[in-house]
């Protein structure tokens, strides 16, 4: 035998890092070759699942929000005046003024425009519905030579891909009467829903700091109290010089609509000034409504087209400015929403609202844009409906 000890052997090469036992690399549990696929087969499912729940609950909110329209509507308008007149009613509480007694002062002032409005305007509208069908017997000879020619060509073109005219069946005169038992029968409902949205306006005066203050009370820490009371003040802040600006350019729309028709010698000036103040809560179609009514109007009242369409021009020229110079310098690029957007939420609102929906949109979808650019996680909306 040999004198020389025999040669340890060889260890192995290891692939582990500096620090890691070789023991527990040889322990590892190795993954399977399908787990990876069925992990991702799995997430599609929770995804398609998540897609689907959001889907359904969307449908249910939409027939929730359309069968509760008779308790949703007098509360969301009742909100809206409650945040506009907020600001006066925080103001007078600053000067040790009772907040139930400004809100009562503010109300009834307000009630009192209101009575004094419907009252001065009610006889010249139900003149004018009165009047209707007579008005449209007058008016039809004017347009006469212009429909005729509509027709020639409709034939003329029904002629030549070898069809018919069809002639739309005349209407009845009566169907455009309007009777004071249409008055009668809908004055409890009318009544029901003003002193609904009063209520709710007083309580929401009276009390909303309240109920605010009670909703901060349960925060966990103090720090999220303080960012909620920031993040509420501030909204509630933007959303009422949003309402008070709007409803300002407004009436002042409805003003100057009512003096050019004065001064045109149009009838019921200010009947007409209050439709513009009314439809221009309806960005497009309220203007594209107005201008069309005071073309009628004037086709009424005067004998030469030319002059009748003047009033109509003029106020489209008026509500060109207001809408493209002057609404945006006051509201600022905060308030300015995309065309799409505010075109997609009225058809939204007015298929589930009817004229109330349409006329509450606009509101709507900027107070939403206001408070979702304060959400942590809702940035995204707030940018999407942006302009």
């Amino acid at each position: 035998m040999s004198d020389f000890p025999s040669p340890l052997p060889t260890p192995l090469p290891s692939t582990a890092a500096p620090g890691v036992a070789v023991s527990t690399l040889a322990t590892r549990p190795r993954r399977k070759p399908g787990s990876s696929r069925s992990t991702r087969r799995i997430s599609r499912h929770l995804r398609s699942i998540r897609i689907s729940l959001t889907g359904i609950i969307l449908l249910a909110l939409l027939y929730t929000v359309a069968i509760g329209k008779s308790i949703l509507v007098p509360l969301v308008l009742a909100a809206f005046i409650g945040l506009a007149l907020n600001p006066i009613v925080a103001s007078a509480a600053r000067a040790r003024i009772p907040r139930w007694l400004a809100a009562v002062t503010v109300m009834l002032l307000l009630g009192a425009g209101l009575v004094w409005g419907v009252s001065t305007l009610s006889t010249p509208a139900l003149n004018w519905f009165h009047e209707a069908p007579t008005a449209m017997r007058a008016f039809a000879p004017k347009i006469k030579p212009m429909t005729q020619q509509i027709e020639a060509a409709s034939r003329a073109t029904q002629t030549l891909v070898g069809g018919t005219v069809a002639r739309a069946a005349p209407q009845s005169p009566n169907s455009f009467a309007f009777t004071a038992w249409d008055v009668v029968a809908n004055a409890p409902k009318v009544l029901a829903s003003i002193l609904t949205v009063a209520l709710l306006v007083f309580f929401f005066l009276v009390y909303g700091d309240e109920i605010l203050r009670r909703a901060v009370e349960i925060s966990p820490t103090f720090s999220y109290k303080r960012h909620t009371v920031s993040i509420v003040r501030s909204i509630q802040e933007e959303v009422s010089s949003y309402l008070l600006m709007t409803a300002s350019i407004n009436v002042t729309l409805g003003l100057v609509t009512a003096g050019m028709l004065y001064m045109y010698g149009v009838p019921d000036p200010l009947l007409w000034g209050t439709v513009a103040t009314v439809a221009n809560f309806i960005p497009y179609v309220g203007a594209i409504t107005t201008t069309t009514i005071l073309a009628i109007v004037g086709a009424l009242h005067f004998q030469d087209l030319g002059a009748a369409l003047i009033p109509a021009g003029t106020f489209a020229g008026i509500t060109a400015i207001e809408g493209n110079l002057i609404t945006p310098m006051l509201q600022g690029r905060r308030s300015r929403l995309s065309p799409v957007a505010i075109l997609l939420w009225l058809l939204i609102w007015g298929w589930l609202w009817g004229i109330p929906g349409a006329l509450l949109a606009v509101p709507m979808l900027t107070c939403v844009k206001l408070i979702t650019a304060k959400l942590r996680g809702w940035q995204w909306f707030a940018h999407i409906i942006s302009r």
